[in-house]
């Protein structure tokens, strides 16, 4: 479990955390120099032989407030620090407001500074921090009243803390591992190392990982929390993980360590945004913001499903953002802008990895994971989803979310492959099948079907689905399959009268013109656009033979030129294009595109100065 510190700059939070753990957090020169927090700093806190806290000790300073967000992201419980002889202070009400747009379920307040006020003063100060409290996470939060000086009050505040973390409820280790990097550095016979909060799931040493967005995979080497070595690292603890596999120079704070293959990087997300009210000007899709999600901190724009969001008013929103991140549904995040740069919101995402940059904002944010997979799949449609993307697009445990891809009547869904649909998408999908075929149909009537190629093509639903609903729309009688043709059961071309005599019109012009018979483009002039289907009809019947793309011979004159060949040319030896044109009888015109016929029917065979007859 994690506990981290908030409150205004110089209210103590180090000098707290080091009378409670020991530890002096402040690690940089300048920290020590200046005497104030720049950096986050990380201690142990042993409150009793089965409860270790993490503490992340975040600068107070409104120049710093981006670092205070980053240590503030996956915290359990809160140590608000508040000076007595200052009492709520500006940078004591961002800080708030970023815990309850963090989602922080808890925690305590230590009422610092005590030795330097009386006792009516402090009684003030505690109804004014009460009253400031009312509303927020740490509504009901103990005031702890301490003094670093005297260590008034230093027990009952790890009391306090005690009692606070032992009131949430455990954190879920059986999930995806995740872990924002806030430092990454190199130890001497160590190599690289980063350190970060566990957020979900478990990392084992010798595992593999893969550092996020960078896309490196990585090899876990060792594992450590707050200097001791471990097995592994879980939900909720302080890591640090020595890695093989990436340079230091590779890595920065707001990279994400992650286990598995899932975690896609976005510049796109769909959320629910919050306006604080104390924000000064609307949110437009021109606001230039700040991003802040786990440990990093990128450019953003917000595009509202209203237009603009004002204080203190909430939204759907597209969040545009300036570099990727690794996110995942339900996580929180902050936003900040402004001039000076200020904490103006924050929100929720409903989904880290939208289909196209311009998705449609969710009107509601869904509820339940349930709610997320139907809205998922609504918006999929025929494309669907894959399984393997919902435990980071649902924001749910691996576990949950293959169940949610099974067969479920309540939900709707169907799995086709590595796919999920909606039951309602497939049956659209099919419709559309159907409703495609019948369209060639009507625009090519004299054909035997519809190219499935084409079909597939046109459909744009994967290939396990369309393969999945042409099979069924065949099982069940309404379409037929004959090579790769597809078309309505028992369809056969449907000629009119006019159509019917030009066949025979057709027929009987080829058969007469035999060894030199007019191009389809020739026919066309004399007859109309029915002709190439017409002739296209009467090669499937056996009835002509097309020798190229715009001309068809008739067959009896096709199989009488190749007989000549047969009989005349002698076998093995080759025949110049003369003698050819002398064997067949016609002109060169004629010739050349007639003997590539042979050839593709293997019948004869080019060589250098001309063919030779193939075997029977």
């Amino acid at each position: 479990m994690i506990l981290g510190t908030a409150g205004h700059v110089d209210h103590g939070k180090t000098a707290l955390v080091k009378a409670l753990t020991g530890v002096d957090t402040d690690r940089l020169e300048e920290e020590k120099r200046r005497g104030i927090t720049i950096d986050l700093g990380f201690a142990p806190l042993r409150l009793r032989d089965d409860l270790m806290l993490g503490v992340v000790d975040v600068p107070g300073h409104e120049a710093f407030v981006r670092n205070m967000v980053a240590g503030a992201t996956g915290i359990d419980l809160a140590l608000l620090v508040i000076a007595a002889d200052e009492g709520i202070m500006p940078q004591t009400r961002e800080h708030l407001n970023i815990l309850r747009l963090l989602g922080v379920r808890g925690g305590v307040v230590a009422l610092s500074k005590c030795d330097l006020v009386d006792a009516e003063w402090l009684e003030l100060v505690r109804d004014d921090i009460r009253a400031t409290l009312a509303g927020s996470p740490l509504a009901s939060a103990s005031i702890v009243p301490t003094s670093t000086v005297s260590g008034e009050g230093i027990g009952g505040l790890r009391d306090a803390i005690a009692a606070a973390a032992v009131a949430l409820p455990p954190r879920d280790g059986d999930d995806l591992f995740r872990m924002p990097i806030d430092r990454a550095f190199s130890l001497k016979g160590t190599g690289t190392v980063v350190t970060g909060t566990v957020w979900s799931g478990t990392l084992r040493r010798e595992g593999v990982g893969r550092v996020m967005p960078l896309g490196k995979a990585v090899r876990v080497r060792g594992l450590e929390s707050h200097g001791r070595s471990i097995p592994a690292a879980t939900t909720g603890m302080r890591a640090a993980v020595a890695l093989a596999g990436v340079e230091v120079s590779e890595l920065r704070r707001g990279q994400v360590l992650v286990a598995d293959d899932s975690w896609l990087p976005t510049t796109v997300v769909l959320a629910h945004v919050e306006m604080l009210p104390s924000a000064r000007r609307a949110l437009g899709p021109r606001t230039q913001l700040r991003f802040h999600l786990g440990t990093a901190d990128v450019g953003a724009r917000l595009v509202a499903a209203g237009g603009i969001v004002r204080p203190g008013s909430t939204a759907a929103a597209r969040i545009v953002l300036d570099d990727p991140v690794i996110a995942r549904a339900g996580d929180r995040f902050v936003l900040r802008g402004e001039t000076p740069l200020v904490t103006v919101g924050g929100g929720i995402i409903d989904d880290p990895t939208p289909h196209g940059r311009r998705a449609r904002p969710w009107r509601e944010s869904a509820a339940s994971v349930a709610e997320r997979l139907e809205r998922h799949l609504a918006d999929a449609g025929p494309r669907g989803v894959a399984v393997a993307s919902l435990p980071v697009r649902l924001g749910a445990r691996p576990g949950d979310a293959a169940e949610l891809a099974g067969p479920d009547a309540s939900l709707g869904t169907r799995r086709i492959g590595d796919r999920v649909y909606s039951v309602e998408a497939v049956r659209r999908a099919r419709q559309t099948l159907l409703r495609l075929v019948d369209e060639h149909h009507a625009g090519a009537p004299l054909e035997p079907g519809a190219p499935l190629q084409s079909i597939r093509a046109r459909l744009g639903a994967p290939a396990d689905v369309t393969e999945a609903i042409v099979q069924e729309a065949v099982a069940a009688g309404d379409l037929q399959l004959h090579g790769g043709l597809i078309a309505r059961r028992g369809w056969g071309p449907r000629l009119s009268d006019r159509q019917t005599r030009l066949r025979d019109d057709l027929l009987q012009t080829l058969e007469r013109a035999g060894r030199e018979p007019p191009s389809a483009g020739e026919l066309e002039a004399m007859h109309g656009p029915d002709v190439v289907p017409l002739l296209r009809l009467l090669e499937r019947e056996h009835h002509l033979v097309a020798v190229e793309a715009d001309r068809w011979f008739h067959r009896a004159a096709a199989e009488d030129l190749i007989g000549r060949l047969r009989t005349t040319m002698r076998p093995g030896e080759e025949h110049t294009p003369a003698e050819l044109r002398e064997i067949l009888g016609f002109s060169r015109k004629f010739l050349i595109p007639f003997l590539e016929y042979c050839d593709r029917l293997h019948i004869t065979e080019r060589r250098s100065s001309g063919r030779v007859l193939l075997g029977p």
